[in-house]
């Protein structure tokens, strides 16, 4: 395992961040201690340090068994959390981004995890209804508590976490490190704004979901299919996912190693930071994900899971591409300025 920094911060992290969404068996996906333990492990002895939960996974459980893995060797782990979820339904001040929940849930956090810090704090989705302002000047206070290092934000529109940012930059606050986002050859609209935006401000990015919930290994394919768990309609069961999925196998073939693993490595193989997030029901599971860091996926096959899984980015992207508006952006000129930023 190599490790990256975390955007512009100096922070080293492991290039696979574990996923613990399964710790705790109050969730359908869930499973018990002595199984998230051997996951723990596996990750753990193969070098990697970065680790993501939330308040909300399996009603807190998740953090408190994180917490408890971790002791041990507290400062060794990057710890990753999120707050913004509900904890209770009853009382609408026990959700959302402002300050009041930012700081209610954080001291929760804290005491189930069983720790004095949070490496990296999530906002986990953006409410719509708190000030950017409220948002990061709290998250700032956190930062100078001490109770937090990092932050980052997950699940929100590319324009809202650029302008955060600046505004933070403008008022001399920490910014966010890191975004949070579904990313994978099945998903690939981040391409549209999210990604570019990433790379321009520095940001590294950590794709959830880089297996498609499991589409990619080919789990949906044949009779492997398993009815009522993922709609027939799904964007990860219809055609275009099923050409994707064959293609990804054909590529696993040819390399000898698995499905998941290209899938993970595709996410892996961009020209910006990019830290998939990979979560586990058994060991045998993260250990085969953990194999990606030994591979690198050639260039012609790059660009032909590239081709099977194209999207069109849309107005202005498409609109600014075509020969005729970029002829008359540059005036004839375009071929000859060498562009660095592309």
């Amino acid at each position: 395992m190599k490790y990256k920094l975390l955007g512009k911060s100096g922070l080293r992290v492991s290039e696979i961040c574990l996923g613990t969404m399964t710790f705790g068996t109050e969730s359908k996906i869930g499973i018990g201690y002595n199984d998230s333990k051997k996951v723990f492990n596996a990750f753990a002895n193969a070098g990697g340090n970065f680790l993501d939960t939330a308040n909300r996974y399996t009603e807190g459980t998740s953090e408190k068994w994180v917490g408890k893995l971790i002791k041990p060797d507290r400062d060794h782990f990057v710890l990753g959390t999120k707050y913004g979820l509900y904890d209770r339904r009853d009382n609408p001040n026990f959700n959302g981004s402002h300050r009041k929940n930012l700081f209610r849930s954080v001291e929760g956090s804290l005491k189930r995890l069983n720790t004095e810090y949070i490496d990296l704090l999530w906002l986990h989705m953006w409410d719509f209804t708190t000030g950017i302002e409220e948002v990061m000047r709290g998250l700032d206070d956190l930062i100078h508590s001490g109770k937090v290092h990092y932050i980052g934000i997950s699940d929100t529109p590319a324009w809202i976490v650029s302008m955060a940012n600046t505004y933070a930059d403008l008022k001399g606050w920490n910014s966010f490190a890191a975004l949070q986002i579904e990313y994978s050859l099945i998903q690939r609209t981040p391409e549209r704004d999210l990604l570019p935006m990433a790379k321009e401000l520095d940001i590294a990015v950590t794709p959830w979901a880089p297996l498609a919930g499991g589409a990619l290994t080919g789990k949906y394919l044949g009779n492997q299919t398993k009815k009522g768990r993922v709609p027939e309609n799904s964007k990860r069961r219809n055609e275009k996912a099923v050409q994707i999925t064959n293609e990804v196998m054909k590529v696993a073939k040819e390399l000898g190693v698995t499905p998941g693993q290209v899938a993970i490595n595709w996410t892996r193989q961009r020209e910006q930071v990019v830290i998939p997030i990979v979560g586990a029901k058994y060991e045998s599971q993260i250990k085969d994900s953990l194999g990606a860091v030994n591979f690198v996926i050639p260039e012609e096959m790059m660009n032909r899971l590239n081709e099977v899984s194209n999207i069109d980015l849309g107005f202005p992207h498409e609109f600014l591409k075509e020969p005729n508006i970029v002829d008359v952006i540059y005036g004839g000129t375009y071929d000859k300025i060498i562009n660095h930023k592309i």
